[in-house]
């Protein structure tokens, strides 16, 4: 941040999110005297995405000496043996077998391995397959040999990317009925209140003074904490949690407050040339888009294609104290960002694994939008129940969160102020399982996938 100095205020200000050291905490899934899911996969619950949720509901991130701690329990839960083995670009995992080896852990007879706790290693669901022969539901995709990164996030070994895990997809289905009117979302953004009072101490300020440093906590305290609100699952969820992170990650990139890792994508605030124009109050949210999901005739294959993120963006307005949103003047630097994030997303992911998880997350209720509205479940003559019953599957409740604390910076960018980026993520997993088109090869898919399965069980096969 630039020095002190008298000159007239010749920068551009803005808010975000704070950092601060906060402890984990490891999520322990229990119910009854046995272990349901072996102590919670060493924490992959509680610190997502490198941050932590404190008991006040106060989002922060997670020091490094932290995240080192979280990565050796996680590392020391797979050397304990029960991992999926093996890479390919097409395994097959059974729901019914996922759902037996719970059966098996609520009655005390084992532990859930890591590998129903991680679905076989699936990195993306691009096939569900309908077996009422078996009374079964299969989901396929690429898979591979979990292995924990730097930052504790359990990623597949030659890939990188994040595997999808049981617990958000059993949130999904639970949840997916209630998200039919709004969608699933999250929101940090500032309180009409606090941004009243900022606008009251802004106008009172003429330049920067000799220590802009005063300036910069004097927003913060104007502006208070921003709230956190999410909709569409639990707040206290895993789930949750990943909105909540990927959404922080989005703003701090957005204001500068850390790097993208990709060249390609500076921060909003870089963006703005010298004496240009900004936004005063930019929205940066994340959007999901898919290609239509393919179906045999018979609606026992389904393929899921053309995944992808958007960043969308829009001005909000100040007026009265109270925020228009929506109604600011039409920021073409914060397009050029959004559509630069759009662009990146895929590389952004390999260096910020949240927010590849949260694609994850969004493939999970994509698949439980489709099982649950084609009643995919019955046609199996599968049993869903022991997934979808909290009292059978109680599953760990997670601090939620609630407050994001103010910080502000500055840069030397023209004599206008630039303040916090609201925003958020959003998707409708129903608008996707409707949108579906017929393609005669998936048949074939289904019945040379099924064919595969070995004759002695196993809760998945390549």
């Amino acid at each position: 941040m630039p020095g002190n100095t008298t000159r007239p205020v010749h920068r551009a200000a803005l808010l975000s999110c704070a950092s601060c050291i906060a402890p984990i905490m490891l999520s322990i899934l229990t119910g009854w005297a046995g272990p349901i899911m072996a102590q919670g996969f060493g924490g992959f619950g509680q610190a997502v995405g490198g941050i932590s949720i404190d008991t006040s509901g106060i989002v922060a991130t997670l020091d490094g000496r932290a995240l080192e701690s979280l990565a050796e329990e996680r590392r020391r839960v797979l050397a304990s043996g029960g991992a999926p083995v093996g890479r390919n670009d097409f395994r097959k995992v059974s729901l019914a077998a996922i759902i037996s080896a719970i059966d098996e852990a609520r009655t005390g007879k084992r532990a859930a391995s890591p590998d129903v706790l991680l679905l076989g290693g699936l990195e993306q669901v691009t096939h569900v397959f309908v077996d009422p022969d078996g009374h079964d539901i299969v989901l396929a995709g690429p898979a591979d040999v979990p292995a924990v990164d730097a930052g504790g996030t359990v990623v597949g070994a030659a890939s990188g990317r994040p595997l999808l895990l049981l617990e958000d997809l059993i949130v999904a289905l639970r949840s997916i009925d209630g998200a039919r009117a709004g969608g699933v979302r999250c929101s940090i953004d500032p309180t009409p209140e606090g941004l009243g009072r900022l606008q009251e101490f802004l106008s009172a300020q003429r330049q920067m003074g000799p220590d802009p440093q005063a300036i910069f906590r004097g927003m913060e305290e104007a502006v208070g904490p921003q709230m956190v609100s999410v909709g569409g699952v639990p707040a206290d969820s895993r789930f949750a949690h990943v909105l909540v992170a990927a959404d922080y990650r989005l703003k701090r990139i957005g204001m500068g407050f850390e790097p993208s890792g990709v060249r390609e994508l500076p921060s909003y605030l870089a963006m703005v040339p010298p004496g240009g124009k900004a936004s005063t109050l930019p929205r940066f949210w994340l959007e999901a888009d898919y290609d239509p999901i393919a179906r045999d005739p018979d609606e026992l294959a389904w393929r899921l294609s053309g995944r992808r993120m958007k960043c969308l963006t829009e001005s909000d307005a100040l007026a009265g104290g109270a925020v228009e949103r929506g109604r600011g003047a039409v920021d073409r630097v914060a397009q050029r960002w959004c559509d630069a994030m759009t662009a990146q997303y895929d590389a952004v992911a390999t260096r910020q694994p949240i927010f590849a998880e949260l694609v994850n997350c969004v493939d999970l209720a994509v698949v439980a939008a489709l099982i649950r509205g084609r009643q995919l479940d019955a046609r199996a003559g599968l049993d869903l129940g022991p997934l979808l019953d909290p009292d059978r599957l109680p599953l760990p409740s997670y601090e939620p969160a609630s407050t994001v604390p103010t910080v502000a910076n500055g840069l030397k960018k023209g004599n206008v102020w630039v303040l916090t980026a609201s925003g958020g993520v959003q998707f409708q997993p129903w608008q996707f399982a409707t949108n579906v088109g017929d393609a005669a090869d998936m048949a074939v898919t289904r019945r040379d996938a099924l064919a595969a399965r070995p004759d002695i069980g196993g809760r998945y096969w390549d």
